[in-house]
């Protein structure tokens, strides 16, 4: 199981340092019904995770093992995931500095209920296209191991709590010393908007190189 979580870490701290969940934690954060609010979408962050990638585990653990490693569809699957994520970021990257609108659901966060940010925290975490084609290349990582049952729910577990600390731990600071984290919160919104694209995009080529290297590794 060790070698599976080694694999699973690139792509689970990709997921972790998403700046739009970050940022959308940070505005519930700040928000009038902070508390409530900010701990629904940590929990739909947490399922959306953890539904996604056990899914994936699923699918992928019909897919043919050896003693020698992966399946080779398993390996393609990660080079294609790879590539996918490459072209991603690449774009990402090229758009970095045009204007970008903030979206809709940002400006509604502050009159959001708990049912709704558990909501948007469950569609960022398993929708969104970006955070679904990682929890995927997870998922088939997982499934494409040869673990048993425990090892499979352990490794789950642990990319899970890994891609959602980020949006955990803030939530869990803030419930135990809420003016403190106030102004820091508010410095650290103001940067990762500001850099957003940026910040996803490098995360992004890193994890596409990272899948397409073990893509290779296992074909050849």
């Amino acid at each position: 199981m060790g070698s599976v979580i080694g694999d699973l870490l690139p792509i689970a701290v990709g997921v972790a340092v998403s700046p739009v969940a970050v940022i959308a934690t940070i505005l519930m954060l700040l928000s009038k019904r902070a508390g409530s609010t900010s701990i629904g979408f940590a929990v739909g962050w947490l399922l959306g995770i953890f539904i996604a990638t056990f899914l994936f585990v699923l699918l992928s653990s019909a897919l043919s093992t050896s003693d020698d490693g992966p399946s080779t569809t398993a390996s393609w699957i990660k080079l294609a995931l790879g590539v996918l994520l490459l072209m991603v970021g690449v774009k990402q990257w090229r758009g970095r500095s045009g204007e970008h609108e903030t979206p809709k659901w940002m400006h509604a966060i502050d009159e959001m209920t708990a049912v709704k940010g558990l909501g948007l925290g469950f569609a960022l975490a398993a929708i969104n296209p970006k955070n679904l084609l990682m929890c995927i290349a997870a998922g088939v990582s997982i499934g494409s191991a040869s673990l048993a049952t425990s090892g499979v729910i352990a490794s789950v577990l642990v990319f899970t709590i890994i891609a959602s600390s980020t949006v955990v731990i803030p939530v869990v600071g803030y419930v135990v010393a809420a003016d403190r984290l106030r102004e820091p919160l508010a410095k650290l919104k103001v940067w990762l908007q500001d850099n957003n694209t940026t910040v996803m995009s490098v995360l992004i080529l890193v994890v596409g190189v990272v899948l397409i290297g073990k893509g290779i590794g296992g074909i050849f």
